[in-house]
């Protein structure tokens, strides 16, 4: 099944910044008992197997233990409800890692699918500060960090070398708003926590 997808992701979790998770590659504790963190892909252009899946969106919810690597993560999975069966299908089994690529190395690490839904998702990147809603679960933006010695037009903060499903290049950001509100039993406002962006581009 040949699939190749170009677009956008953001993230944010409740570790402070910089989160130990990804810096670690998995391996460090994250900074809270728990570390529950938001990952938002928006593909801007994408083919999967021959289902053209432009312009949509996905979503993934992770509920790990404090050392991510350990395993038994509680996951959940958003698909666009703007995608038709064809491509809700498609993009599924992408990002559930059935298809290979990047997130079929995190598929040994998954213990529980909390489930699978089909939900309205607003994607928005405006410069530096990148923002999703998922239906009325999840509400996110977060900002790109820039030294204050460089002003606001100055280089945005990054990481390079990480072991992420997204990138090896992560930008450093924070959330100015991080909220989940009846997420399989779990309310939260991480605002103010860790953030990371980037370009991504998978094939398989």
């Amino acid at each position: 099944m040949p699939w190749n997808l170009n677009g956008t992701y953001l993230e944010s979790c409740n570790c402070d910044a910089v989160c130990p998770c990804t810096t670690s590659g998995l391996t460090a504790p994250a900074d809270h008992e728990r570390c529950q963190v938001t990952l938002a892909f928006h593909v801007d252009d994408g083919n999967i197997d021959g289902v053209d899946v432009s312009d949509r969106s996905v979503a993934v919810f992770v509920d790990a233990p404090q050392v991510m690597a350990d395993g038994g993560w509680q996951v959940a999975l958003y698909v666009d409800a703007s995608a038709d069966d064809g491509q809700a299908e498609a993009l599924g089994k992408v990002f559930s890692g059935q298809a290979g690529g990047p997130m079929a190395a995190l598929a040994p690490l998954i213990g529980e699918v909390l489930g699978v839904e089909r939900t309205p998702i607003d994607y928005r990147d405006e410069g530096r500060r990148h923002a999703v809603r998922i239906g009325d679960a999840i509400d996110i933006e977060i900002e790109d960090q820039v030294a204050p010695q460089y002003g606001d037009d100055g280089p945005v903060m990054g990481l390079t070398g990480m072991f992420h499903p997204a990138s090896s290049t992560l930008t450093i950001a924070r959330s100015t708003r991080a909220t989940g509100n009846g997420v399989y039993g779990r309310t939260w406002d991480f605002t103010g926590g860790n953030g990371h962006s980037a370009p991504f581009t998978w094939s398989a």
